[in-house]
């Protein structure tokens, strides 16, 4: 399978998702947005970063590159797209995904590492995991804050396609443990077109190679390997 990691301007977690993925042995390029997806491309990933300097809003501006167009016909064609962090941003923007992220509730840039438990054990980003594992992955945002209407939000957890929500170590979901005011605790979140697509605030991609320590990211790229 290869791997698009569209890079936008302002895009710095590109590099990091490539090495992550080949690391998996899954092979990944990075695609500058303006170059379109390669014909071959099988799945896609939009990394994180501040796209366009975040003007507007996050994602905003980079949910109107052409190449969004390429990303949802690939998704509806079934290609499984991942996007992190402001790939989740954008991919909330170009509507692959439902809700929006917005300003965290302390109003304030959060980096740290988080837990965050598995709702959904039933998709390619959560097939590796239990139902209820809790996993380590680093959070870098400062507008990481889900928000959706109460209706469709209750859509969302009638269907199951919540992927994972902010926890305590223990599994236990608190206000204490949501490090943005996110509703419902939501991390993550699967698409309009099938939970081939998804969007989520923390990084896999930074909790996947064994020298940097923690490695419960590796099971949410595994998502990218053909059955």
């Amino acid at each position: 399978m290869t791997v698009a990691v569209v890079q936008f301007g302002g895009s710095n977690c590109d590099r990091d998702t490539v090495q992550a993925l080949e690391s998996l042995g899954i092979e990944a390029e990075r695609v500058w947005h303006e170059d379109g997806l390669p014909a071959d491309v099988e799945g896609i990933v939009l990394p994180g970063g501040f796209s366009y300097g975040d003007y507007l809003r996050a994602g905003a501006m980079a949910a109107h590159s052409p190449i969004m167009d390429e990303v949802r016909d690939a998704a509806v064609a079934g290609t499984p797209v991942l996007g992190i962090c402001n790939g989740a941003q954008i991919g909330c923007e170009a509507s692959l995904t439902p809700g929006a992220f917005t300003t965290n509730e302390s109003a304030r840039f959060q980096c740290e590492h988080v837990h965050v438990r598995v709702e959904n054990a039933d998709t390619p980003w959560t097939r590796q995991y239990e139902e209820g594992d809790v996993i380590e992955l680093p959070i870098a945002h400062g507008e990481g804050r889900f928000e959706i209407d109460d209706d469709r939000l209750e859509t969302l957890e009638d269907e199951g396609r919540v992927l994972f929500r902010y926890c305590e170590a223990d599994g236990t979901v608190t206000p204490e443990a949501n490090p943005n005011g996110s509703k419902h605790s939501i991390a993550g979140v699967t698409g309009e077109e099938g939970d081939h697509v998804a969007v989520l605030m923390p990084h896999p991609e930074r909790a996947t190679l064994a020298d940097i320590g923690v490695t419960d990211g590796q099971g949410v790229l595994e998502g990218f390997r053909a059955d």
